[in-house]
């Protein structure tokens, strides 16, 4: 197919065609099958306990969606040509739903992750807890906003309608969909913070990686850090570290393979780009950022901690001597990530 990047620009909508054959049935199907398989297989390994949050339920929204457009495909290649309510479906519906599906992916990723981030800057800084049912039909009646707002945009923007329109002449075995601009800008974005980051304290990284020992406490299992500082208080060096720490820890397998996607110049259709897996990620990132941001308060929101399904972000400080885990006299030796 003769895939489309398209980005929402002051007025317009820009596209730039790139060239990727892929025929509208038997490909496409078996592309959303293993989408919906990873989706829900990532929904399903999360731990149970995790806090309510808007990417959480915006993941969920995902995944329900690329089901529906599965069932669909899956209708109308088995019936080919049939009539539901006066409205006929054929062969290029199925390239119809997966264009505007990817149009609606691709213009989704800021306003999806400036809601993300702004839930949990608030959140985080925040005395007093939000009731969890308003919470919970807040972040529900957000997402819906969301999808319909990105549908609404995708479909009444008149170069995105007439290029619709254009492509309904396309050979049925030919289906041009997009690629989203801001996803790679986001992927660009996040591998420079992540290389300023780790070069501006690759010391302390090495070090703190070096002195790792896994120890009980508490009868859980954690990772024990030893760190010698001369200040009792964590400053935003010193917890910049222990987030790369973390963050790198569960998804350096992600963090490389966008260096590589970036270095390749792989284009991937929005369809397959949004994610439930790519979603957790940026949520961790999120969730980093908005920690390093309030470092000052990071060590007090004890409950956020689960709010991450794949990263525990909690910091202990506990005082330990160097040869066993007996608490030893002097405060601040050692960092316990649990």
């Amino acid at each position: 197919m003769a895939a489309r990047l398209c980005e929402n620009g002051p007025g317009q909508y820009h596209c730039t065609h790139v060239n990727q054959p892929l025929e509208t049935s038997c490909m496409l199907l078996l592309i959303m099958l293993g989408k919906v398989f990873l989706n829900f297989f990532m929904l399903q390994v999360r731990p149970k306990n995790v806090r309510v949050s808007f990417m959480g339920y915006f993941c969920v929204s995902v995944a329900l969606l690329d089901f529906t457009l599965l069932l669909s495909i899956c209708f109308i290649f088995y019936f080919e040509d049939f009539a539901v309510w006066g409205v006929r479906f054929t062969k290029y519906h199925i390239c119809l739903f997966t264009q505007v599906t990817s149009l609606t992916y691709s213009i989704l990723h800021y306003p999806v992750y400036l809601v993300a981030g702004l839930d949990y800057y608030t959140t985080i800084s925040q005395t007093s807890q939000f009731p969890k049912r308003g919470q919970k039909l807040l972040y529900m009646f957000a997402v819906v906003v969301i999808w319909i707002s990105g549908f609404f945009c995708t479909l009444k923007v008149p170069a995105v309608y007439e290029e619709l329109e254009i492509q309904s002449a396309v050979s049925p075995q030919q289906c041009p969909v997009s690629a989203s601009l801001q996803s790679y800008s986001v992927s660009c974005a996040m591998v420079l913070l992540l290389g300023t980051a780790l070069l501006a304290c690759w010391k302390e990284v090495g070090t703190t990686l070096l002195s790792a020992r896994l120890v009980s406490f508490s009868s859980q299992p954690v990772f024990l850090f030893s760190y010698t500082s001369n200040s009792s208080t964590c400053s935003k060096w010193q917890l910049l570290t222990r987030l790369l720490v973390c963050f790198l820890g569960t998804w350096a397998p992600f963090v490389v393979l966008q260096v590589l996607v970036l270095l390749l110049g792989a284009q991937i259709p929005a369809y397959v780009d949004m994610n439930v897996p790519w979603l957790y990620f940026i949520n961790s990132f999120l969730l980093a950022a908005v920690y390093w941001c309030l470092c000052h308060r990071a060590q007090l929101a004890e409950g956020m901690c689960s709010t991450d399904p794949f990263v525990s972000w909690k910091f202990c400080f506990v005082p330990f001597d160097n040869g066993n885990t007996e608490p030893a006299d002097e405060p601040g030796a050692v960092i316990v990530i649990c």
